[in-house]
């Protein structure tokens, strides 16, 4: 499988506090991996790395043939648009429906034709189970269906990569393993899923790949060890 992710002898910060030393990582179309660890341990920052909203010290960063250390603003832009990114707090627009939080992607990310629009809408909700849920204020989804949702906004520009920033944080057991699940379909589609999490629960349940945070590195484990 190709190489999309790859670390080469990266120093990651925090302010001056040294997150990760000398990290050598490589990611392969088409895994689901785990980012396990303590708070703190970098998770988040691991993500943020890798569409450039945390500078590296030292080393490089290639994502999808991209050298991150290296993009200007343009590039950047390009960059992420490839990237599907979800979030703990979701981060939708409270003050529209669910598909005016869609519909306000797409336009600012350069879609213009109404039909085209309205017809990718309708198939990222149909892919996360949120049919019929267009004309829906936020407060009228549950927290599960809100996580869908940024899941769905998420697919929007048919990413290579999601990034999932602790996705489960916020949610019961049940709607957790729903969340999980769903990344799961999508990963079986042939997107890439990396996902940050402490929630070792849905690891045992859906065991993949999974690396911790440890020693200001990565270090492969299982799920018997977690």
């Amino acid at each position: 499988m190709k190489t999309i992710i790859e670390f080469k002898a990266v120093d990651i910060l925090q302010k001056t506090n040294i997150i990760f030393q000398n990290l050598n990582f490589k990611i392969s179309s088409g895994e689901f991996i785990y980012i396990i660890g303590k708070t703190g341990s970098g998770k988040s920052s691991l993500l943020k790395s890798l569409y450039a909203e945390l500078p590296i010290k030292k080393g490089s960063i290639s994502v999808l043939d991209y050298d991150v250390e290296k993009l200007n603003d343009d590039n950047i832009s390009n960059l992420r648009r490839k990237l599907g990114i979800v979030f703990q707090d979701f981060q939708l627009l409270t003050d529209r429906n669910l598909y005016d939080n869609l519909n306000f992607i797409l336009k600012a990310t350069g879609w213009k034709d109404k039909d085209k629009i309205d017809g990718r809408i309708k198939e990222v909700l149909d892919n996360v189970h949120l049919e019929n849920c267009e004309e829906k204020m936020l407060y009228e989804l549950s927290g599960g269906e809100q996580q869908r949702a940024t899941i769905a906004r998420a697919l929007l520009n048919h990413p290579e990569i999601i990034l999932a920033d602790e996705p489960t944080g916020n949610l019961d057991p049940e709607k957790s393993e729903k969340i999980i699940a769903l990344l799961k379909e999508i990963n079986d589609k042939g997107t890439t899923i990396i996902v940050a999490t402490h929630d070792y629960s849905i690891i045992k349940k859906f065991p993949s790949h999974t690396f911790v945070c440890e020693n200001r590195s990565l270090v492969e484990t299982s799920s018997e060890n977690i």
